[in-house]
C-alpha cells in the first residue's frame, strides 16, 4: 500500500505549496497553467506503487501557492527557478525523474537544458511551445485572461467553451474538468496575471535547442479532436529533436491519455524502469 501524501511548504516569497509520498527514486511532477499538483497524475498512486517517491507541487500563483512577488511575475525563467527549490529541498542531490505537463513540460524541458547531468528520465506530455509565440495564440490567453479577470470561473469557462474548437463528443467532459480544476486556485488574481505572461515567455529558443538533452525521455501526444490545445504535431516535433525520446498516445477515439490518471502513471512507471536500467 501506498504511503500517505505529507504536505510540505518551500519558502522564501513566493511560499510553494506541494506534498510527497512513497519511497524510492524520486519523481517531481510539475503541473500545466491554470492547473494544480493534482492535475499531472490525476490521483493516481501507481508511481508510489512502482517504488517512488512522487513530489508534487503547485506553482507560483496557482493551487495553495503563494502569488508571485510584485518585481518577479510568472514567465519560463522564474517557473524553473521554482523547479530548482522544489528539487533542492525535496530530492538534493541524487538523479531524479521529471514529467511536466503544458506548462510543465516546457518546465521540464528548460530545466534539463540548464541543468545537464541531473536527470535520470524525464517525461514530457501535451507540449505545446514550437519555439515561435503566435499573435493568435496571444490572443486566445489574453482572452482567457479578461474572461476570468471580468467573470470568474463561469466567464473563463465560457470562454474556453466559445472558443476552444472543442469537438462536441468532448465538449462536456473537457468543461467539467476545466470548471473543477479552476474552483481549486485560492489566487484568481494571480491567474489572471499567469494567462497573460506565461504564453509570452520562451522556456527555451528554437526546438534544435533540444537536441542538447541526452535524457530518456517520453513524449506523451493528444490527438487534436479532444485536445487541441496540446497539438499532435507538436508532440510529434518534440520526438524528432530529442535525441532519446519516444512518443505515446492514447487509440482513435478514446480519452487523451494525459487526463487518464492510472493509466498515464502505469506508462511513466514502466518508461521510468527502462530509463533507470538503462543508467546502470
Amino acid at each position: 500500500m501506498a504511503a500517505a501524501s505529507a504536505a510540505f511548504a518551500i519558502g522564501p516569497a513566493p511560499t510553494l505549496q506541494g506534498e510527497e509520498a512513497g519511497e524510492g527514486t524520486p519523481v517531481v511532477l510539475c503541473h500545466g497553467i491554470t492547473a494544480t499538483r493534482r492535475y499531472v497524475h490525476h490521483g493516481s498512486r501507481a508511481l508510489e506503487r512502482a517504488g517512488h517517491r512522487v513530489v508534487t507541487y503547485d506553482a507560483r500563483g496557482h493551487g495553495e501557492s503563494d502569488p508571485a512577488p510584485a518585481a518577479e511575475g510568472y514567465g519560463y525563467p522564474r517557473l524553473v527557478a521554482d523547479l530548482e527549490r522544489v528539487v533542492a529541498e525535496r530530492v538534493g542531490e541524487e538523479p531524479f525523474l521529471l514529467a511536466g505537463h503544458s506548462m510543465g513540460a516546457h518546465t521540464a524541458a528548460a530545466y534539463a537544458l540548464a541543468n545537464p547531468g541531473r536527470l535520470a528520465g524525464m517525461a514530457l506530455i501535451g507540449p505545446a511551445y514550437t519555439g515561435s509565440i503566435s499573435p493568435a495564440s496571444l490572443e486566445y490567453w489574453d482572452g482567457l485572461a479578461a474572461a476570468l479577470e471580468a467573470g470568474g470561473v463561469n466567464g473563463f469557462v465560457e470562454y474556453v467553451g466559445a472558443e476552444q474548437g472543442i469537438d462536441p463528443a468532448w465538449r462536456e467532459s473537457v468543461l467539467g474538468f476545466t470548471r473543477a480544476r479552476m474552483l481549486l486556485h485560492r489566487h484568481p488574481r494571480a491567474l489572471v496575471d499567469a494567462l497573460r505572461e506565461v504564453p509570452r515567455s520562451r522556456p527555451f529558443g528554437e526546438l534544435e535547442e533540444l537536441e542538447r538533452i541526452e535524457v530518456p525521455t517520453l513524449v506523451v501526444a493528444s490527438r487534436d479532436e479532444a485536445d487541441p490545445g496540446h497539438p499532435y504535431a507538436t508532440a510529434a516535433a518534440y520526438v524528432e529533436r530529442l535525441p532519446r525520446a519516444r512518443m505515446i498516445s492514447e487509440g482513435e477515439g478514446e480519452s487523451p491519455l494525459a487526463w487518464q490518471g492510472g493509466r498515464l502513471s502505469r506508462e511513466l512507471a514502466a518508461f521510468y524502469a527502462e530509463a533507470l536500467s538503462s543508467s546502470l
